[in-house]
């Protein structure tokens, strides 16, 4: 069985690698940056389509339990070639490394985008938690939330994402049912140290990670201000 699951790794790892090289390079670094430009284009798009249809929006259907800033997916089939000539090549839709996703569906639909290299990240982990049969939980950061322990998964380094935000690293949590995410506690400190905002304990403080960034805060757990101290803290059921 333990034979069985390292090759299925390999098989995994050898098909990204085989994926990459199927584009060239100066396509694949196209694909890998994001736009303000094509997030306007669709944005451009989105509201004409919306506009023609009563209010009907192009995304796809998802769960009703799907987080919010993974939920309204946009579908490029019902704006190409009408609104839009093509998904951007840094679409997901055209084999780049983004998901085009709308938030404020109900008041003020709005495009944004996340990197679903994340995802690919989170699948490993996933991968090599199957394997060993159970997570691996290290340090309790909150209530239900934990840090891995990397080491027993097989890894000489930390997994980090690159902050969409603020450019710093940040890590990965785990939490009791065993999901998986990103943990954006310190872009949020960052970017409420240098913002006014309004926030209560008990509110949802991710809204500020998204008012100037053409990105959203995807794979992340709900956020408040701690009532004291008034530093970002995982938002508790």
């Amino acid at each position: 069985m333990k034979k069985k699951s390292v090759l299925i790794l390999i098989l995994v790892t050898v098909m990204s690698l085989i994926a990459g090289c199927a584009y060239p390079e100066d396509k694949l670094v196209q694909n890998q940056m994001p736009y303000a430009d094509q997030v306007e284009s669709v944005q451009k798009a989105v509201d004409q389509f919306q506009q023609d249809n009563g209010g009907i929006l192009p995304i796809k259907t998802k769960e009703m339990d799907t987080p919010i800033y993974q939920k309204y997916l946009i579908d490029f089939s019902k704006i190409a070639p009408a609104y839009i000539a093509e998904a951007p090549g840094n679409a997901y839709e055209s084999g780049g490394v983004f998901q085009y996703v709308l938030i404020d569906v109900e008041t003020n639909p709005t495009v944004k985008i996340f990197d679903l290299r994340i995802a690919e990240t989170i699948r490993d982990l996933n991968l090599r938690i199957k394997m060993q049969g159970f997570p691996p939980f290290k340090e309790k950061v909150a209530e239900n939330v934990y840090t891995l322990d990397y080491e027993q998964l097989g890894f000489k380094e930390e997994p980090v994402v690159i902050s969409p935000f603020t450019s710093q690293n940040l890590s990965y949590v785990i939490t009791g049912d065993a999901e998986i995410y990103v943990d954006y506690r310190s872009d949020l400190y960052q970017i409420m140290q240098n913002k006014n905002h309004n926030f209560e304990p008990g509110d949802d403080i991710r809204s500020i990670l998204i008012e100037e960034s053409m990105f959203v805060p995807a794979y992340s757990l709900p956020y408040t201000i701690d009532s004291s101290t008034k530093e970002p803290i995982f938002l508790s059921k």
